[in-house]
């Protein structure tokens, strides 16, 4: 008889699809599919143009465009899409993550965005909320005089608890 082995220890887990839960999954995959406009499998630099005009952004130069790909290591498939997620949100916090999701509606960081216009997105794409919901919204987090939101404001108060001007 040979003597036996010692069992190998493990190495951890390099599978994304282990990072996320199942639900976050599903719903990055919403997502990509969203993104993915021409539904061959990949987010190429049509792709992402067409996401930003579905957001109401028209005016996304080429060189942006292929600075967002160049983050990927290759073809933007959905393992791939969910691994930059993960190395994007490895390590930040979560207003960190509220505050880049907003900034692409800000592309000239103003800090702030136009009611009627984030009313509009949150009615019209994704998960679509009712008027009701962003009138509740609205009424948490009132416009300024000029109807805009202040989403720096908004994303403090929702992972802290307070508004700042509070503190």
């Amino acid at each position: 008889m040979s003597p036996k082995k010692a069992k190998k220890k493990e190495a951890p887990s390099s599978n994304v699809f282990a990072m996320f839960e199942q639900s976050q999954i599903q719903e990055f995959k919403e997502a990509f599919t969203i993104m993915d406009q021409n539904r061959d499998g990949f987010i190429d630099k049509n792709d992402l143009r067409d996401t930003f005009a579905a957001l109401g952004r028209l005016n996304v130069s080429n060189d942006e465009l292929e600075n967002m790909l160049k983050e990927a290591p290759g073809a933007i498939n959905f393992t791939v899409f969910l691994t930059m997620f993960g190395e994007k949100l490895k390590g930040t916090d979560p207003e960190d993550t509220l505050l880049n999701a907003f900034k692409i509606f800000d592309p000239e960081g103003k800090g702030y965005l136009k009611g009627e216009e984030i009313k509009y997105n949150l009615m019209s794409q994704a998960d679509k909320f009712s008027e009701a919901e962003v009138n509740e919204m609205f009424t948490n987090f009132p416009l300024d005089v000029g109807g805009n939101l202040d989403y720096k404001n908004l994303c403090y108060v929702i992972t802290h608890g307070e508004d700042k001007e509070h503190d």
